[in-house]
């Protein structure tokens, strides 16, 4: 029964003594007086301890023998219970909030203890409030994944539903995405709807929606100012721009990475500031080119995944290349060392891949700054061996572009070197 998730013999008897079950919120006396919710066990190891969460968002487990005194204060919400009735207001733009997963959008199910989608307008209204003072927001959930359970198959159905919007009247899409490979989604996105005429925002939370913390509701509220103020198309991804909820940082889709694993800013613009930052109404602009560099809308939603991304390090075994190219990889990106180095010991399996007609690229490991493989002699025999420096390309960028261009049948060569959506930077 989902009402007792996970609770067996002592401590169920004693929810049932107590008529408590999992969601409640009570009043738990152990050292100290304290509020909290029920939340259900995921171990079944032990029948002797009761598992809370506080109001901090954290869980606690507290043993039975422990607890002096347990009351109810009221029962777990409604689902139906998301907040006040929604009226469009004509004089408000629309604006869709796509969701494929992560905390972003997501509100806590107490009977589960799971985090689960909350994305009809009723239920957005009730965990973000000010949405409704400065949009329309529809939301529509395409699919629910954790990030690192994004596959390119979930890429182009992403991409294929932003392509069915380009003419509708939303004045902008947000993507709620998990914040792990958003950087990779929105890479792809960039590429495949290359000259797409709205903004597309990515937007996600590193804090659960359930802790004081969560950095989600700034975020979401951010991204909107974001696509009403600034009316300019490309994929962005808008996350905190500090570890204070001060100010969103909108990032261009093509030049981000997540840096850090928990930090609320997280995500930083590799060799710049962030494209736009949103600080209340104020809108602060460090980028002032043209994202796409073409005018017209061109989609071209293929891919093949069929790229690997090596990063190079010292005592690196060349076999492992080798494999790669017996299950067919069509290009490598190296992530090499410095200007764009990797050891001779890799120069026969270079040349190899290379009459294999396998696409090689270099990047470079430390991020910042550009490849420039002329300066030494080892980057000049690589060059010589058939290896292309992609300048201050972003590797992971490098990879999903990669995998674009041979999906698309392009010239490789020709493609990679080309700056299609903001991917080089001067």
């Amino acid at each position: 029964m989902s009402e007792y998730r996970g609770y067996n013999g002592k401590v169920l008897e004693f929810l049932k003594q107590n008529k408590l079950k999992v969601g409640d919120t009570i009043k738990i006396t152990t050292d100290s007086e304290q509020t909290a919710t029920i939340m259900p066990r995921y171990e079944h190891s032990d029948d002797t301890h009761l598992v809370v969460k506080f109001k901090s968002g954290y869980n606690v487990g507290f043993g039975l023998d422990k607890i002096k005194k347990i009351e109810y204060l009221s029962g777990v919400e409604s689902s139906q219970e998301s907040g006040k009735p929604i009226s469009y207001d004509p004089a408000l733009p629309k604006i869709l909030l796509l969701s494929t997963g992560g905390t972003i959008a997501s509100r806590i199910d107490y009977r589960t203890g799971s985090v689960t989608p909350a994305l009809n307008a009723q239920e957005l209204n009730a965990s973000v409030p000010e949405l409704a003072e400065i949009a329309n927001i529809d939301a529509e959930v395409l699919f629910s994944e954790y990030s690192e359970n994004i596959t390119p198959e979930h890429w182009i159905k992403i991409a294929q539903k932003l392509d069915s919007l380009a003419k509708s009247e939303y004045a902008g899409i947000l993507v709620a995405h998990g914040t792990d490979t958003m950087q990779y989604t929105a890479a792809f996105l960039s590429f495949a709807l290359a000259g797409f005429p709205k903004p597309i925002v990515l937007v996600g939370s590193q804090r659960s929606s359930d802790r004081p913390s969560s950095d989600a509701a700034l975020n979401l509220i951010g991204a909107t100012k974001f696509i009403i103020k600034c009316k300019t198309s490309g994929v962005f991804v808008a996350m905190h721009n500090s570890e204070n909820d001060d100010d969103t940082a909108c990032h261009l889709g093509t030049r981000v990475r997540k840096n850090h694993t928990s930090k609320r800013n997280a995500f930083e613009t590799v060799g710049a500031k962030p494209a736009f930052i949103i600080s209340g109404e104020n809108v602060v602009q460090n980028f002032s080119g043209k994202y796409y560099t073409q005018k017209d809308y061109t989609p071209k939603i293929k891919i093949d995944p069929k790229v690997a991304l090596v990063k190079y390090h010292p005592g690196y075994d060349p076999k492992q290349v080798e494999y790669l190219l017996e299950l067919g990889y069509k290009a490598i990106i190296f992530e090499g060392t410095g200007l764009g180095h990797v050891g001779k010991s890799m120069y026969d399996i270079i040349k190899k891949a290379k009459e294999q007609n396998v696409f090689l690229g270099m990047t470079s490991q430390c991020l910042d700054g550009q490849v420039n493989m002329a300066i030494y002699e080892s980057g000049r025999d690589l060059m010589h061996f058939g290896i292309i420096p992609l300048s201050n390309m972003i590797p992971e960028i490098a990879l999903v572009k990669a995998m674009w261009v041979l999906g698309n049948d392009a010239n490789i060569k020709e493609v990679m070197l080309k700056n299609i959506a903001s991917e080089f930077t001067e």
